[in-house]
């Protein structure tokens, strides 16, 4: 096999091969840097895998081996009997499996249910009642009293239950799980001064769904101050140098949880874990193999330590049950990261292709839209050309209707007579002579039709020569598009049937007809500047 860099591959066992390609694959490290690693690693993926996203922490198995070396006698061996079995070879074969550890249920506290006696029993009951009370109340001003006396003669039962530390049941209040664990807290710093545990600040349910959560060992510290040997362990062995470094160390990923058996919660906690004897310490985590798969969400008892252990024993014993169990929780650690980056991948994917549809919809909506407009504009012109092909067919059918209603010029020797001169728009002179009682309108409807009477329009021809006379279009309402004013002094007059040109021009008079835009032409001209503004 070719070697890579300084690193010759082909002296690698096949496993070792094996294994440095899973590495590789999972992490993309160098295979310079891949290979150290796993070494230091024993060749384990899972706990090579581990170490490089979480940080290499300490060597377990080599600070166990110095623990060791460093007491003076070799400590006692606390195997039970299932374990001696379990690791032993009966007749020969295959060693036992492993025994399936204990769960670690969740304990919620439950406030103490108090039972009323029936009123009958109250009754009988009450002198006795009243006389436990006097005496309780003389017993504890009695230890009261001695309180007062030094240390070196006073009983040690006395000090145990009165101190402002450990205080018996008297007067001990039940409080919420955040608050007892503060005041577990409080009392331990205030009896042996800051010691440096991490004690998790809140109940014991939150710092086991914690553990559960974030993967990691919880480290449950049972304590009861009525019993001898609470001092000297905590004092030798919990607050021991190497203790506090190794549970506070991050890379062990270690939550503790202590708790007084005096406290409503750490008493159903010490019953639910079957403790037995005082002090008592328990490490839980999940254990997905115990479970039957890398999923199980099963949080399990892997060690108990129980009565008061030297310092030496006690860090072995949870370096062992750390070292046996990291590899399964770095395991899960790892899938759960390459899940998290897959459904992180997935998500980004799904917003893509959201964005890229929302694109997509925009684009049609718009494409719609444009289509709609462009066949709704297209309809209005339909419309609006059929309807000016309309109002043209009408217009020139009213003119041929007018051009016959019109009277004929008066002759020469005619009296009341109205000459006028007419200036058309095509600067055409027109000069003829009207009845005195005909009306403005009439000289409006003569100008409009003149190109009728004149036989000067396309189909003049055409219209004399039908038989049938020309009618009113129904609904139909004449405008005329000019209109006829005197030059001096400028008088515009209007088409008004009411006023005749006798009375208004007089005998003669010189005209100017002036063509006049209507206003669908003007409508016309600013829907087109406007559609154009708007392109």
């Amino acid at each position: 096999m070719a070697s890579n860099g300084d690193v010759d591959i082909s002296q690698l066992s096949p496993e070792q091969q094996s294994a440095l390609e899973q590495y590789t694959q999972v992490t993309a490290q160098d295979i310079k840097d891949a290979i150290p690693l796993l070494q230091r690693s024993q060749w384990n993926v899972q706990i090579a895998v581990a170490k490089f996203f979480d940080g290499e922490g300490p060597d377990l198995v080599a600070e166990a081996m110095a623990a060791q070396n460093d007491i003076p006698r070799q400590p006692a061996r606390h195997e039970n009997l299932q374990e001696s079995l379990a690791s032993s070879r009966p007749f020969g074969g295959r060693p036992l499996p492993r025994a399936r550890p204990d769960p670690a249920p969740r304990i919620v506290p439950q406030p103490p249910t108090t039972h009323r006696p029936p009123w009958l029993l109250a009754v009988l009951f009450a002198p006795f009642n009243v006389g436990y009370r006097a005496l309780s109340t003389f017993f504890r001003t009695f230890m009261y009293i001695f309180t007062f006396l030094p240390a070196s003669i006073r009983p040690r039962s006395i000090t145990t239950s009165m101190t402002s530390g450990w205080k018996g049941t008297m007067g001990r209040r039940m409080l919420m799980p955040r608050d007892t664990a503060a005041r577990f807290k409080r009392e331990f710093e205030e009896e042996y001064g800051s010691t440096g545990l991490p004690f998790h600040e809140g109940g014991f349910a939150q710092a086991l769904d914690l553990a559960k959560k974030e993967l990691k060992f919880l480290l449950i510290v049972l304590m009861s101050p009525e019993h001898d040997d609470t001092e000297s362990f905590t004092r030798e062995t919990l607050l021991a140098p190497e203790i506090v470094n190794f549970v506070s160390d991050p890379d062990n990923n270690i939550v503790l949880w202590g708790g007084n058996v005096l406290d409503s919660e750490a008493f159903q906690v010490a019953a639910e874990y079957n403790c037995t004897k005082y002090p008592f310490s328990c490490l839980v985590c999940l254990t997905p193999k115990e479970g039957g798969s890398s999923s199980s969400t099963r949080m399990s008892i892997v060690k108990r330590l129980v009565g008061p252990l030297p310092p030496s024993t006690y860090l072995a014993e949870l370096q062992t049950a750390v070292g046996k169990y990291a590899p399964d929780l770095a395991g899960v650690r790892a899938e759960r990261a390459a899940h998290e980056v897959a459904r992180s991948l997935r998500t980004e994917q799904d917003s893509a292709y959201e964005r890229s549809l929302a694109r997509d919809r925009e684009r049609a909506r718009q494409r719609r839209e444009a289509e709609a407009a462009a066949a709704d504009a297209e309809k209005r012109a339909r419309q609006k050309a059929e309807a000016a092909e309309l109002r043209a067919a009408q217009r020139k059918q009213w003119r041929r209707w007018r051009a016959a209603t019109i009277a004929p010029e008066p002759p020469a020797d005619a009296k009341d007579v109205v000459r006028l001169a007419l200036k058309m728009p095509g600067n055409d002179r027109v000069v003829r002579r009207f009845a005195g009682a005909t009306t403005v309108e009439e000289l409006y409807a003569f100008v409009e039709c003149y190109d009728v009477l004149n036989g000067s329009e396309d189909d003049t021809e055409e219209y004399y020569a039908s038989e049938k006379p020309a009618r009113k279009p129904d609904g139909y309402e004449h405008e005329y598009r000019f209109r006829i004013a005197s030059p001096l002094p400028r008088v515009v007059y209007e088409p008004d049937e009411g006023v005749t040109l006798a009375a208004t021009i007089g005998r003669s008079g010189n005209l100017i007809v002036e063509d006049v835009i209507p206003d669908d032409d003007e409508d016309d001209e600013d829907e087109d500047k406007e559609s154009e503004a708007g392109a």
